[in-house]
């Protein structure tokens, strides 16, 4: 049954790179008035790039080492610490499977860049439970990077390796204030 699983993975990614190939580039609709303007600003925006398929071997695991957090984003157009961008997130269960979703990037380990997951899911209702299945997660506002400008948490105490070139677009940067606080909350789950 888990060949069946891959194959099936394996299709879905086919499509969704084929889909994302051939349908026109989407267009931000406006922020409603009544939204206050976020306090990040936004470095240059990439455009998306398809996102390449994955097998079981193209990714190495999650960084579970002390990781060397840095604020970095420099206004270049490709991804740095600091920043938002939308890559693809393995799944922690079956990293030959995953989504494509934001990521707060912050730092580097060789080659990969380091990020943590952001959701628009509200978890601060579910915290007991997300705990008990060892997810940990802080809020940290709106930005650029969820078009409906819903708040957004970010998980802390999950370090996702990031191939560059998969990165599709930078959404945003964040500014250095909530990048410390998120910063913060790391070394309370990885030391230093």
């Amino acid at each position: 049954m888990p060949g069946w699983k891959k194959i099936i993975a394996g299709a879905l990614n086919v499509a969704r790179q084929y889909v994302q190939t051939q349908a026109p580039p989407q267009q931000e609709s406006p922020r409603p008035a009544s939204r206050p303007a976020p306090q990040q600003t936004e470095p240059q925006r990439t455009e998306p790039r398809p996102t390449p398929q994955r097998t079981s071997n193209d990714y190495p695991g999650d960084f579970t080492g002390r990781p060397t957090l840095t604020y970095a984003p420099q206004e270049d157009g490709r991804p740095d610490p600091g920043e938002v961008v939308w890559t693809w997130v393995p799944y922690e269960e079956d990293p030959a499977q995953g989504k494509d979703r934001p990521v707060l990037l912050i730092g580097s380990d060789g080659r990969w860049l380091l990020g943590l997951a952001l959701t628009s899911q509200d978890h601060d209702r579910d915290a007991a439970q997300e705990a008990s299945q060892g997810r940990y997660w802080m809020d940290i506002g709106t930005g650029p990077w969820d078009r409906e400008g819903r708040p957004s948490e970010v998980r802390v105490n999950r370090i996702i390796r990031i191939d560059p070139d998969g990165v599709r677009r930078t959404a945003a940067r964040l500014d250095e204030r909530r990048f410390a606080a998120v910063a913060r909350e790391v070394r309370q789950h990885y030391g230093g």
